[in-house]
């Protein structure tokens, strides 16, 4: 018959050697406790964090002990769902095995995988900026490059321009023909002019 709380107690004292100091027991009955599991330094000494908690059941390592994520840091909702479910299939794959070890085990190689991928994120995001800044650039120094698309979009909106023109200055020399007097219309207005004309004559 199996002592399950000898395999218990045995698998404490293991996991309090080897987490020293993220390893906690909350209460013995029924026995439970936190590790915290921090993953490798990344960018900038980036870290990813999060804290689990286990809960053996009467008949651990047989039934699959309880756990819950109680705290994390700089995990998204996306990250925590996938932990669960990871913790979740080693222990449905290790029932009939005292498991913690390789559950935490488990969870520290997703948490380092975590930072790589934000730091390739980033380094992606990088490169972009740089080919965005480069492209912006060579915009200022070199103009759009000319294609007969754009030539001919170009050369239409010219045209119109032009012809705008043209029309605004037609109506102008028209406004002006019409305020123009003829000779007569000017003699009659300033009746000066006749002796103007005199006086023209005379000299």
């Amino acid at each position: 018959m199996t002592d399950y709380s000898e395999e218990q107690r045995n698998e404490l004292e293991a996991l309090e050697s080897i987490y020293p100091d993220s390893f906690t027991v909350l209460s013995e009955n029924p026995t439970t406790f936190t590790i915290t599991v921090t993953s490798e330094a990344g960018e900038n000494d980036e870290t990813v964090q999060t804290t689990l908690k286990f809960i053996y059941r009467e008949k651990y390592p047989d039934e699959a002990p309880l756990h819950e994520i109680i705290s994390q840091e700089n995990l998204d909702d996306n990250d925590v769902t996938d932990i669960i479910k990871l913790l979740e299939q080693q222990a449905e794959e290790n029932l009939g095995m005292v498991m913690i070890f390789t559950l935490v085990s488990a969870v520290q190689e997703k948490l380092n995988e975590i930072v790589d991928q934000i730091k390739t994120r980033r380094e992606e995001e990088k490169k972009q900026k740089e080919r965005e800044a480069e492209e912006e650039e060579k915009q200022r120094f070199h103009g759009t490059p000319v294609t007969i698309e754009n030539f001919l979009n170009w050369k239409a909106k010219f045209d119109a321009e032009l012809l705008e023109i043209k029309r605004k200055k037609m109506k102008e020399e028209e406004q002006a023909g019409k305020n123009k007097l003829s000779g007569k219309q000017l003699f009659e207005m300033d009746h000066n002019l006749d002796t103007s004309d005199i006086q023209f004559l005379e000299e």
